[in-house]
């Protein structure tokens, strides 16, 4: 289903859009090639409005919020295969075609490789932004007590936290008010979809699959992601046949929030913009 909203910020059009009965929401602006964007779990579709009007200028950028995020439904299970079943219904429904490009950060990055993987005549070429196919065993009891913490005292209990791991130190430092930014985004979450998102995350591991991805790929990492560090986003470029890295110099999780420059720079050809 599709609605026409007014001029937003910026003066860019927005359309609202939604798939599978109501349950995943997304809002779509531009003309031309389609791309699709997915945002991180520390995060919000918002984290890529810096680099949006870029994005918009030659392409129809659809921006989904993952399930339980912002409005769009919690999956039933707490399985990737749900995150996938939704994006496809999402492509489905947005009429995106087999030529669409697809970025995504963080949660997203992860769910867009499970995508690709499940369905690669969906997609033309993947852009992977600090994400992981599968975490160390350090990772998977973080992900396992951020959920435990969350069920316990909802988001509150770990929002600053979370949110101080979007940044890198130095941004930090320069920019102290994006911590309760990040913090409001948090929120916002359903904590069953947190809760999810992070079962999934501690249970993930799509690194015996990579081989079999044939897709054009670039995965962009920030040098101080402390979330999902340069060395994890390696890994899918050393099982990715052909697949280019770009690390970001001083920047974390988020690179289109905390250095869009730099992002635009190190998509703009793969993504043709």
């Amino acid at each position: 289903m599709r609605a026409k909203t007014g001029a937003t910020e910026d003066v860019m059009q927005f359309e609202q859009l939604t798939a599978g009965h109501g349950a995943l929401k997304a809002v779509r602006t531009g003309q031309g090639r389609d791309l699709v964007v997915l945002h991180s779990l520390l995060a919000d579709r918002h984290a890529f409005d810096p680099v949006l009007t870029t994005l918009a200028a030659k392409h129809r950028v659809t921006l989904i919020n993952l399930p339980g995020f912002h409005g769009s439904q919690p999956p039933l299970l707490p399985l990737m295969d749900a995150y996938v079943a939704a994006i496809e219904d999402g492509f489905d429904e947005f009429g995106i075609d087999g030529d669409s490009i697809l970025i995504g950060n963080g949660f997203g990055g992860t769910v867009a490789l499970a995508f690709a993987l499940a369905h690669p005549e969906r997609i033309a070429r993947l852009v992977i932004s600090d994400a992981a196919a599968a975490f160390p065993e350090e990772g998977r009891q973080q992900f396992a007590a951020m959920a435990a913490r969350v069920t316990e005292g909802g988001l509150g209990a770990i929002a600053e936290i979370a949110a101080k791991r979007v940044f890198s130190p130095a941004y930090l430092a320069a920019h102290p008010e994006k911590i309760e930014e990040r913090k409001q985004v948090l929120l916002g979450i359903e904590p069953k979809a947190f809760h999810a998102a992070c079962t999934i995350l501690q249970k993930a591991d799509l690194t015996p699959l990579l081989h079999r991805l044939e897709l054009p790929t670039l995965v962009v990492c920030g040098e101080f992601d402390q979330a999902t560090p340069p060395a994890l986003n390696k890994q899918i470029v050393e099982k990715v046949a052909g697949a280019k890295y770009i690390e970001l110099p001083g920047c974390g999780h988020c690179p289109p929030l905390e250095q869009p420059e730099a992002f635009i720079a190190a998509i703009k050809e793969f993504c043709g913009l």
